[in-house]
């Protein structure tokens, strides 16, 4: 079986196709094509409110893009997941019709707790017994969830993001909600690790030393983002290599982690590498073992 997962973000759009490979009782996803393009919705939602049609032009040639690829591949199944700009854009759902109709791709403009349930569908395998706070920093927002023992015990999304973020136009008091949900719902009686997903926590945890294969410390994670920040922007693109899109959301998004992890009591943070399209992945794999066995 080979599926397309699409995950259209505040700032990137990105597909995998992947065929599932059987091992014993458990099954593994391989990536066979891996497509991102900076399509940056953000910009425009958060500032006009509405996706522009330079956007909307580029975003339909990038799925007349990912339809030709999943052709040539000869899928068994997709699935398009948006997120909060197209899900706060007040013609999020014309452009989506629009896509739909000369494209063929049905796009799910998803909400935070739905985007956070297939996030954490693949991120709780990833975990040990004990008390985590997982931290999805997106391009619009900033979903954290609380876990004691692998069991989800709370969750909620806030309208923060590293795109929001870098255009100003974070929710009124948002800062001050996490943190207050935080502080309200993590256990200071027992030890807390976290665990950060997303593209930003991915290259933060790249460019730092590590503790583990997948785990680094607060405190690296702090030295690496201040490290980044000593470059210009136009250096961080060149010097570092980072891809424009990705040089100018990381420190507004590092912000992000930090606060969480400081407020929480975190001193070590575990990066799994997986995000949306991770969930989504297994959630076509589910529905297709649901079809074989009617």
């Amino acid at each position: 079986m080979k599926f397309a997962a699409i995950d259209i973000g505040s700032n990137g759009a990105r597909m995998q196709i992947s065929s599932v490979l059987h091992d014993e009782d458990n099954i593994r996803f391989k990536k066979v094509e891996y497509v991102r393009f900076p399509l940056r919705l953000g910009h425009d939602v958060f500032t006009e409110g509405r996706i522009s049609s330079y956007s909307e032009d580029r975003m339909m040639k990038l799925m007349l893009t990912y339809q030709l690829l999943m052709e040539l591949h000869e899928i068994d199944d997709h699935m398009a997941c948006a997120t909060s700009a197209m899900r706060e854009a007040e013609n999020g759902h014309e452009v989506r019709d629009r896509i739909e109709g000369r494209t063929g791709i049905h796009i799910q403009i998803i909400d935070g707790q739905k985007e956070a349930e297939l996030v954490n569908n693949v991120v709780v395998k990833s975990l040990d017994d004990g008390q985590y706070l997982h931290i999805d920093v997106g391009g619009g927002s900033t979903e954290l969830n609380l876990y004691l023992d692998k069991k989800k015990m709370n969750a909620r999304s806030f309208k923060l993001g590293s795109v929001r973020l870098l255009e100003g136009k974070e929710s009124k008091g948002a800062w001050k909600k996490m943190q207050e949900w935080i502080m309200d719902n993590v256990d200071r009686s027992r030890p807390i690790q976290a665990v950060g997903t997303g593209g930003n926590i991915n290259k933060l945890f790249d460019l730092s030393s590590k503790l583990t294969e997948s785990s680094t410390s607060l405190e690296e994670i702090a030295r690496t983002h201040q490290y980044i920040a000593d470059f210009t922007l136009e250096e961080r693109i060149h010097k570092l290599q980072l891809n424009p899109d990705r040089a100018d959301v990381i420190l507004p998004a590092g912000d992000i982690y930090l606060s969480a992890m400081k407020w929480a009591g975190v001193e070590t943070i575990h990066v799994p590498d997986v995000g949306l399209k991770d969930g989504i992945l297994q959630v076509l794999y589910e529905r297709a073992c649901r079809r074989k066995k009617k």
